[in-house]
């Protein structure tokens, strides 16, 4: 019962990360730019919107045009949520609540982890692509004598937390084993004879 829990735990959280690393890699709040007080512009791995009371985005027309740290975490990002998705499913396989591979406990158990694994690797990439985004912006607003200030915005903070979801929902998927064996000992302990000391009664 505990194991099947922590896996429905963390099948939901890693869901809710993945969810989280969608929604961040689609916002085009990644950084963002004032321009005098009320014009702001903000850029996104896919786009780029600017105003000030109407706001108009126009999406990237040319990959290569890109500056180097939106081509990067678009790609580590595009990888995670394929990662993740493919995590899914195979930790779909191996839950206990599920039908598949009855009969097979050990494979079935096994399955679960690689998924496990596959989410916590995920939600590392996430985690660790967006901090290096955010320290090559704060770089490029330290380095740049411009009057417009570039800071990171909304994205990023749904990004990280997107990716620690996933990762701990990953590494809920795969501690099972420790609920296993704890099972596994108590279960044998039960099954060892009892004895009982003999009666000097006759």
């Amino acid at each position: 019962m505990a194991s099947s829990g922590l896996q429905l735990l963390g099948y939901f959280l890693s869901l809710i990360g993945l969810a989280a690393t969608v929604a961040a890699t689609l916002m085009v709040q990644w950084k963002k730019q004032y321009q005098g007080k009320t014009y702001r512009i903000y850029d996104g791995l896919w786009m780029s919107c600017g105003g000030d009371e109407r706001t108009t985005c126009e999406f990237h027309q040319y990959l290569l045009k890109l500056p180097s740290e939106v081509q990067a975490t678009r790609a580590v990002m595009l990888v995670s949520i394929f990662l993740s998705s493919v995590a899914l499913m195979v930790s779909t396989v191996g839950m206990k609540c599920t039908r598949f591979m009855d009969g097979k406990a050990e494979a079935k158990s096994t399955v679960a982890m690689i998924g496990g694994i596959m989410f916590v690797i995920a939600g590392l990439l996430t985690i660790t692509m967006t901090s290096l985004y955010v320290k090559m912006i704060v770089q490029i607003s330290y380095e740049s004598h411009s009057l417009q200030s570039a800071e990171f915005g909304n994205a990023v903070f749904v990004s990280w937390a997107g990716g620690f979801f996933t990762a701990a929902g990953g590494a809920f998927l795969s501690c099972r084993r420790c609920s296993k064996a704890q099972n596994g000992s108590i279960s044998s302990n039960h099954l060892l004879p009892t004895t009982h000391p003999k009666s000097n009664y006759v």
